[in-house]
């Protein structure tokens, strides 16, 4: 059992937090009276547009809808409970263990990253909107498909949305399954002498999540989403007060100077990953109240997220030092790790809601029947949910080495949908647009995704070779 939870942690730290069909690159074009409002002006002058909420074109919808009443719109700090959900996951338990194998280099990663992950972030959201010819932003695109779709162009103008739309789709499955497993393993360690299998412990955390079928709006999600941080702060809280009382057994000659290139590898995608949210960000952006405050709520978000990251890492390193273990909660008196592990359960539940949503709504798009026929049941979306929510239990359950295989995933997909998509999709859109230095940002950017692409790959593949021989 140990080594499944060794080996597991080892390749899930190469995985991403992940969310249509049509280009609605003219939907303001076509009925712009109807279609947009305006939101107000931008400290920059420029005046903010949304999708209005009355047009009954099938169409022309996203994969996650518009909201169609104010109430359902969710405010900054709702929308920033979800991206701290997203970048503030397990992977933030596997950084001490990063700079064993990273030493100096890898308190400058946590700090870089998180630039980074926060920029691609907002020129992702840029890429939403385009100058009328006032000079205005007006939001003429919903989701990330919809860029991709913009970027495609002849002869396969969907084909670039189709392929985005798979990928959100298969990593936010597989994230689903993840928090399954994960549950399962929590649950295993946490009571070792009850006779009861990790598949089973899997299924019976399955039944606490049945109240996802009837989540309807991403304002209830975001409500989970606090209640996730919040019991994801009580965890780093414990971790560094314990940490705190063993200050006389800190060394700064605890960090290496020189590293392997391959450890090196591994602790850059624990620390890259851990800061992941872009899947989500357009949804996120179109269902606020006031989206010109998108930006801002990234700065705060990624800068709180990189100061209690480098303060868990840093001083749980320097507390055990070569023995920091991959899971820092390993490391913890059995009396905290269990009382740790309980919370960490609790975090895995709630973190799952989000997920879940964000592809049950990327599926609805595909399966649901057209506004034109009068078979539009209510009964669709609780069928559909359903039928996800049992599929994430019998993968998680029946497929050998999951884990394994979602490393090799996510290494591809991740770094694709946090680097290289957005740096690319930012200069096929922009470029007339961008400055020199924005031009050489997000070449810098592009090349270090296809970097981490293929590290990613490599470390995966021979993670899978090793349990196959």
């Amino acid at each position: 059992m140990r080594r499944t939870k060794s080996l597991f942690f080892k390749m899930e730290r190469w995985k991403c937090c992940l969310p249509s069909d049509e280009e609605i690159v003219n939907f303001a074009r076509r009925d712009e009276l109807n279609l947009i409002h305006e939101e107000g002006e931008e400290t920059t002058g420029t005046t903010n547009m949304e999708f209005s909420t009355q047009s009954q074109d099938r169409d022309d919808h996203m994969h996650l809808h518009i909201p169609n009443a104010q109430g359902t719109l969710i405010t900054t700090w709702e929308a920033g409970w979800n991206v701290t959900n997203a970048i503030q996951g397990i992977f933030v338990l596997g950084l001490p263990y990063a700079l064993l194998h990273s030493g100096y280099s890898g308190l400058l990663l946590i700090i870089l990253a998180a630039v980074f992950c926060c920029y691609t972030g907002k020129i992702l959201i840029a890429c939403l909107y385009e100058e009328n010819e006032d000079g205005h932003l007006i939001r003429v695109r919903g989701t990330y498909e919809d860029i991709a779709n913009a970027c495609c162009g002849r002869p396969f103008p969907r084909l670039g949305g189709r392929v985005v739309s798979a990928a959100q789709a298969t990593e936010l499955i597989m994230t689903c399954v993840l928090y399954l497993v994960v549950s399962g393993n929590l649950l295993t360690h946490s009571f070792p002498a009850l006779p009861v299998t990790e598949k089973t412990w899997s299924a019976l955390a399955f039944a606490g999540l049945l109240p996802c079928v009837f989540i309807k709006s991403l304002k209830s999600v975001s409500r989970l989403s606090l209640l996730c941080s919040l019991v994801h702060f009580v965890i780093i809280f414990v971790v560094i007060t314990y940490c705190l009382t063993q200050m006389h057994r800190w060394s700064w000659t605890r960090f290496n100077l020189s590293v392997e290139f391959e450890n090196f590898l591994v602790a850059t995608g624990v620390i890259i990953f851990s800061y992941t949210s872009q899947i989500f960000l357009p949804a996120l952006e179109r269902s606020m109240q006031n989206p010109g405050e998108c930006n801002s709520m990234l700065n705060w978000t990624h800068f709180l997220a990189c100061v209690f990251k480098t303060a868990l890492a840093l001083t749980a390193f320097l507390t055990w030092g070569e023995e920091t273990k991959e899971i820092i909660t390993d490391n913890l008196p059995a009396f905290l790790q269990t009382l740790v592990n309980l919370c960490l359960l609790a975090k895995v539940l709630l973190s799952y809601p989000l997920p879940f949503f964000a592809v049950t709504e990327i599926l609805h798009t595909y399966f649901s029947p057209s506004q034109k026929t009068n078979c539009n049941s209510p009964w669709i979306p609780v069928v559909l949910k359903s039928s996800l929510l049992l599929l994430t239990l019998l993968l998680a359950i029946f497929i050998p080495h999951f884990a394994l295989l979602m490393g090799l995933t996510g290494s591809i997909l991740g770094a694709a949908m946090t680097f290289l998509l957005p740096s690319l999709f930012h200069l096929k859109l922009k470029w007339e647009k961008l400055r020199f230095l924005e031009k050489c940002t997000d070449i810098s950017i592009f090349i270090l995704g296809i970097f981490c692409s293929l590290a990613g790959l490599v470390c995966s593949i021979k993670g899978l070779l090793k349990v196959f021989k």
